[in-house]
């Protein structure tokens, strides 16, 4: 079950630390926010290392459909409700500044970048897709309203956005990851006043970022409430057809769409982990009914942080944790917010002011609807009889028969049938 980006890619690997070390900032994860921030540090002269528990987009980038866009679904019409036009315009300005930064690092990186049209999509409400173009009218983006889509369905409308992106996230990242200074199978056990304790020697660091997609770190910030995780799915198929751009659907069980190369990748099924969803099975029976001579080749599924507020969590751990950083909560736009984040934590490390950390603050407002959801999914994850239990914080843990293994709904956190862990908050194996 590998994604397309998998196929003949070969990344490049790094020794584990063998003593201890100093730097000016500790990276902690090697995915694909974490050594966004390691390549921006180091561009701006700063020292840096990077240490990864297992290997370098091991984890959920290598997973991910790989669209660079600022738009994030039919989100900015809510979010002008929320915050208003100033803020919203502020979140826009700084995804379409990760999207041009793309456009400036690919230009030298063969990664098949490639720019396209991004759409938003309605299967049945044109209202909202014409007051989503408005809003988006409003704080600058030059959107447009469309009827017709090439898609095999007809929608009652879509939101274009143009001068969006796609591109192989493995060969982007295999790139700059030759010159960052990393240390693979270098799991942090433990952050102290000074730096990180791990199996192989202790990090010395005056500044350290948390890139570990899910905040492993629980006694501060909360990211345990503020949280939860959804998994989707994907397959590639050939036979299929070029869409001429990147589509989403603005409902949250809707589908998703790009090409790359010969292969129509088609994104859906989704649900909160430990839940039940349409899986695989749902982008199968779609591929057979709309595109019906087409052959699946590869299939992959992906986890998601999902915030409050639809707005990630990129700057200061929590209020009291002075030089502790924190990007997590990417709600499915991890392209363009890991490149935000990388930005501005570079910024938020050399005591720069940086126009769009108020937006992103972790520190912010957590008095959301969702935030009484999850308090209610960790209260039954808790009390529920069953074993075996996460070694996260306790929850029962539920069987997935479609991937073959035990998740938890209350933070996501996934083990093997055998107990390996597979995706985090949890640190490690859970003995079944």
């Amino acid at each position: 079950m590998e994604s397309v980006w998998m196929n003949a890619q070969k990344v490049p690997t790094f020794e584990p630390l063998k003593s201890s070390i100093k730097t000016d900032v500790l990276i902690i994860g090697g995915g694909i926010c974490g050594l966004l921030c390691a390549h921006m540090l180091r561009q701006a002269g700063v020292d840096c290392v990077v240490a990864e528990a297992d290997r370098i987009c091991g984890g959920i980038t290598k997973n991910t459909t790989a669209k660079i866009t600022a738009q994030h679904g039919a989100i900015y019409g809510k979010m002008i409700h929320r915050f208003g036009e100033e803020r919203t315009r502020m979140y826009y300005e700084s995804q379409q500044k990760a999207v041009e930064q793309y456009h400036r690092m690919c230009m030298m990186i063969d990664c098949d970048f490639d720019e396209k049209d991004s759409y938003v999509y309605s299967l049945h409400n044109r209202r909202k897709m014409e007051k989503e173009a408005d809003a988006l009218h409003r704080i600058g983006c030059n959107a447009e309203f469309v009827e017709h889509v090439t898609l095999p369905f007809s929608v009652a409308g879509a939101v274009r956005m143009a001068g969006q992106a796609q591109f192989h996230p493995l060969r982007f990242l295999c790139a700059i990851a030759e010159h960052l200074p990393i240390y693979e199978n270098t799991r942090v056990l433990e952050i102290v006043p000074d730096g990180a304790v791990t199996a192989c020697g202790k990090i010395k660091a005056e500044h350290i970022i948390v890139a570990t997609h899910f905040p492993f770190i629980n006694k501060h910030g909360f990211y345990f409430i503020k949280m939860y995780q959804d998994r989707s799915y994907v397959i590639g198929v050939q036979n299929g057809a070029d869409v001429g751009g990147m589509y989403v659907d603005e409902a949250a069980k809707g589908m998703s769409f790009r090409n790359y190369k010969d292969f129509l990748l088609i994104g859906g099924g989704g649900h909160r982990t430990g839940k039940k969803g349409g899986n695989w099975a749902e982008l199968f029976a779609f591929a057979r009914k709309y595109y019906p001579h087409s052959e699946p080749i590869y299939r992959w599924a992906t986890q998601d942080c999902m915030t409050l507020d639809d707005i990630p969590y990129i700057g200061q751990y929590s209020q009291r944790t002075q030089n502790l950083y924190v990007a997590t909560g990417f709600n499915k736009w991890g392209m363009s917010s890991a490149m935000t984040a990388a930005m501005l934590l570079r910024d938020l490390v050399m005591g720069r002011k940086n126009p769009y950390a108020e937006v992103y603050s972790p520190s912010r407002s957590i008095l959301r609807p969702q935030l009484a959801a999850n308090v209610w999914e960790s209260f039954i994850g808790i009390l529920t009889p069953t074993a075996p239990r996460c070694p996260h914080l306790g929850c029962a843990l539920k069987y997935n028969k479609q991937e073959h293994s035990w998740d938890c709904s209350c933070h996501g956190s996934r083990f093997t049938e055998e107990g390996k862990l597979i995706d985090n908050p949890a640190t490690g194996d859970k003995k079944l």
